[in-house]
Formats: C-alpha cells, structure tokens, sequence
C-alpha cells in the first residue's frame, strides 16, 4: 500500500508525495500551494482517497 505525505518545503509551499511500499517515490507534486486543502485537493486529483 503507498503512503502519502504532505509537507511544506523550504518556501512555505505545500506539497505531497507518494511513496510505493519499496520506499520508491512513486508521485509528487509539480508545484507548491500557499493552501494545504488547495495540496490535498491536487493529490486527489492524482489517486489519494484519503
């Protein structure tokens, strides 16, 4: 089962990444969002169903 992660970068961006059991990331974000809901909608948009 992959795990998602959500963070904020050195800017202050939110971003999230997706990690294959194996430890392999397997999916990020392109790009940094101001909002975390603005992230989490992104990575829905990418296969998170949390």
């Amino acid at each position: 089962m992959d795990t998602w992660e959500f963070y904020q970068d050195n800017s202050s961006l939110w971003r999230w990444r997706r990690t294959a059991s194996n430890g392999r990331i397997v999916g990020a974000s392109s790009q940094g969002y101001v909002n975390r809901s603005d992230c989490v909608d992104n990575a829905k948009r990418n296969g998170y169903a949390g």
